[in-house]
């Protein structure tokens, strides 16, 4: 799905999103990325806003989701996401999500797997929010948090709410897939809360984890 964009938008999506698609196309053969643990079910990937660069070193990239918001950045991510191989649905869980949902609802449904940035879209930074929940409940398919990681010489951080990092050349990294998060049809919204909270201390957790035993998992 499109958006309306003047000319002078709609020139700088086309050139944007190509430079970002070539420039990821030409880093997987200048980094590498190992991924660890990825599971063999449909589930729903939980990512920090800061982390979207490593989805384009998923496994099964062809049969992830990713919800990105409508705005212009949005259009040029969504675009070389697509580019790079993974499949898009445009909207947020909290900004005009009800149809994004939807659609993201059904995606998964279908056997594809979703991914959701959890602190998007506009933070606060590393702060779960509880949209993610509500579509495992409803689709039945686990939540799976995943960390992508690579020592700080490995990555640039940009001065935003998120602290984005954007990978560097010639680098080791790591995509950690963590132990899943099942949500049951019947839970309530004491329940739906208990498993936000969960969910944003393990990935927490999993990410001070892979930091501290980074050697010894891309050696693994």
């Amino acid at each position: 799905m499109r958006f309306e964009y003047n000319r002078w938008e709609r020139v700088q999506i086309r050139i944007f999103s190509r430079l970002a698609a070539l420039l990821f196309k030409l880093k997987e053969f200048t980094y590498w990325c190992k991924n660890v643990n990825y599971p063999k079910e449909p589930c729903i990937f939980a990512l920090w806003h800061a982390h979207q660069c490593g989805l384009y070193s998923l496994e099964g990239r062809n049969k992830t989701n990713v919800m990105i918001s409508r705005s212009k950045d949005g259009e040029i991510i969504a675009r070389a996401a697509e580019i790079m191989g993974l499949k898009t649905v445009r909207g947020s869980i909290t900004r005009g999500g009800a149809s994004a949902t939807l659609e993201l609802v059904e995606r998964i449904k279908q056997g594809d797997n979703g991914a959701i940035t959890v602190d998007g879209p506009k933070g606060p930074n590393r702060k779960v929010k509880k949209g993610i929940i509500e579509i495992a409940r409803i689709t039945g398919v686990p939540i799976v948090p995943i960390t992508w990681y690579s020592p700080s010489k490995g990555y640039l951080k940009l001065k935003t709410w998120d602290e984005f990092r954007f990978p560097l050349f010639c680098r080791k990294m790591i995509m950690y897939y963590g132990e899943p998060i099942y949500v049951k049809p019947d839970a309530d919204s004491n329940e739906i809360e208990k498993i936000r909270k969960l969910l944003e201390e393990r990935m927490l957790e999993q990410y001070e984890m892979v930091k501290k035993n980074f050697k010894q998992l891309i050696k693994s």
